[in-house]
């Protein structure tokens, strides 16, 4: 199971390396190449682990959310399950999803920022601007 599982993330450590990238030269271009690597991922049936909390009591996944001292509101995805495995949070539960139909929900949802994916590690913070750009509508 799990190396099916690993299957749709196979392509992924392209996304890691690109924020690795990023992070010893962070400059537009770099942006913009991760931003390009991730797009690329996206349209090849990408997924991502998504962090999630289920509320007891409530049937419904809601997708967990991480607070910033600055006081915004950020999904958390992983390109893989080695990264989520990464922080010592609480997270209770993910699932792997469409990293499209994931950057689609976040612009529709009110009251979050946007997407942190690898929150502990290889980090980019995808506010509502950069996803626009990676689904080509800005």
């Amino acid at each position: 199971m799990s190396q099916i599982l690993d299957e749709h993330l196979q392509k992924n450590e392209k996304i890691e390396r690109a924020i690795a990238d990023l992070q010893q030269e962070p400059t537009q271009e770099m942006l913009a190449h991760v931003l390009t690597v991730i797009r690329r991922r996206m349209n090849d049936g990408g997924q991502l682990v998504v962090a999630v909390d289920v509320s007891k009591g409530n049937a419904q996944m809601n997708a967990q959310a991480i607070k910033t001292e600055d006081g915004g509101v950020w999904w958390s995805a992983f390109t893989s399950f080695e990264e989520e495995m990464r922080g010592n949070s609480r997270v209770m539960s993910t699932f792997l999803g469409s990293m499209k139909q994931l950057f689609e929900i976040a612009l529709r949802t009110d009251g979050i920022n946007g997407i942190i994916i690898n929150p502990f590690n290889r980090t980019i913070m995808l506010d509502k601007e950069l996803i626009g750009i990676i689904l080509g509508e800005n």
